[in-house]
């Protein structure tokens, strides 16, 4: 059919997709993979009269197949400057259920200069937001009010009020909590706000909250503007369920909004799980930062999560705007301009964990606890205390145990969570 050119070399205007391959039991790699390349681009499963030679010349190409790995490249012209759901309705849409592919991974995307120009990007970044936060160097620290659900609004204030108190930079809602009979959306913003200028005044610390603005697209830009309305600087949204084009919507919005938005990624094991087949978590993160989030969760190494060590790093490189060495695998961007995202860890973190994370991933990440923080046995605010304590020692290179000697708080923790 031609669209395995395997002498092929990809012009500055193609994008770039490495997928991993297995095919059909019954097909060659080379079989499925130009199938991959056709149902994705130009092609259908049989020759149809109304197909030009000329739409050839924007046909995907299979350039190179090397075992699993099975790299295409798609002219730009197949895409919609952007729109991404146009663009992974190509690339990630109807060829995951070809009966020629027994498994297939969309990994990386390498993206032409046309198409990453045509997205925002962050509004912030890493760098806006440590400006906001007024902290330089260290990794920030923050909390999911736990409870995920159940608490009025005055609780829910309250147990931010504690983090806060304690010495963390950010309380956020969870991706579940919206507005709720027993916990209004407007009531609970209003409620934490006020305490969160609270604690700015008796810290001498800037303070953020993020509440979970997640909802059908009008509702979602209303509760944004009533954030920024109240005097709240950042929001959240469940980018995977509220999916693309609502994130895109939201990221227009805020030019005028002028808020941070915090990604949260649930739903994303649903297709990213699976390292045989589906979209990587990498992916997930490229497209989130290319439309203009501030910050993604990418897993944590460590704590409850899936997630590989190697998983992890690769994303947090990515966004940050590292390049990535590694694995050959793993197409490296230039981002040519675009701000770094902060990468968010969360997910079964605890004090203990904070010196592995600075060590895997560097300080630039924001660690986020639920109950490795309200599950203290000194409750909310010295949970927050050790957190700290945690964060500090892994920034002077102290080791844990030895920190705790003089901190009653970390070596509470480090003794319920061994």
């Amino acid at each position: 059919m031609g669209y395995v050119q395997l002498g092929y070399k990809p012009s500055k205007r193609d994008m770039v997709c490495e997928f991993s391959l297995e095919p059909a039991n019954g097909y060659t790699a080379r079989q499925a993979a130009e199938h991959v390349a056709s149902e994705s681009s130009v092609g259908t499963w049989t020759d149809v009269a109304t197909m030009k030679p000329s739409i050839m010349r924007i046909a995907a190409k299979v350039f190179e197949i090397k075992g699993r790995w099975v790299k295409i490249a798609y002219p730009a012209d197949l895409f919609e400057p952007g729109n991404m759901p146009q663009i992974l309705s190509s690339i990630a849409g109807n060829i995951f259920g070809m009966k020629m592919v027994g498994n297939l991974r969309l990994e990386s995307i390498h993206w032409p200069r046309k198409l990453m120009e045509s997205f925002k990007g962050p509004l912030h970044g890493i760098p806006g937001v440590r400006r906001m936060l007024r902290v330089s160097k260290r990794p920030l620290t923050g909390t999911i009010v736990k409870p995920k659900v159940g608490l009025d609004e005055h609780e829910h204030a309250m147990v931010a009020y504690d983090a806060w108190s304690g010495g963390l930079d950010i309380v956020k809602d969870d991706e579940n909590l919206s507005s709720m009979g027993f916990n209004r959306f407007e009531e609970r913003v209003v409620e934490t706000l006020k305490l969160r200028d609270k604690a700015e005044r008796e810290t001498g610390d800037r303070k953020m909250y993020m509440p979970n603005v997640t909802a059908e697209c009008r509702e979602m830009l209303k509760r944004a503007r009533f954030v920024r309305d109240h005097g709240g600087e950042y929001i959240m949204v469940d980018i995977v369920t509220a999916g693309w084009s609502g994130l895109q919507t939201l990221r227009d919005e805020n030019e005028d909004l002028k808020l941070v938005l915090h990604a949260h990624r649930a739903g994303h094991a649903a297709f990213t799980r699976n390292p045989m087949h589906g979209i990587s978590m990498l992916v997930v993160a490229e497209c989130s930062r290319l439309i203009g989030v501030d910050q993604i969760h990418i897993g944590t190494v460590v704590g409850k999560m899936h997630g590989s060590k190697h998983d992890v790093i690769d994303i947090g490189e990515e966004i940050e705007h590292r390049v990535i060495k590694e694995h050959g695998h793993v197409l490296s961007d230039d981002w040519r301009g675009i701000k770094p995202v902060f990468a968010v860890c969360s997910g079964g973190l605890h004090p203990g964990h904070v010196p592995k994370l600075v060590e895997i991933l560097g300080p630039d990440i924001i660690c986020q606890f639920g109950g490795g923080c309200h599950g203290h046995p000194k409750g909310t605010r010295s949970g927050a205390m050790a957190i700290r304590q945690a964060v500090d020692a892994a920034m002077l290179g102290i080791d844990l145990k030895e920190h705790a000697k003089d901190n009653d708080e970390l070596r509470l923790a480090l003794k319920k969570w061994r």
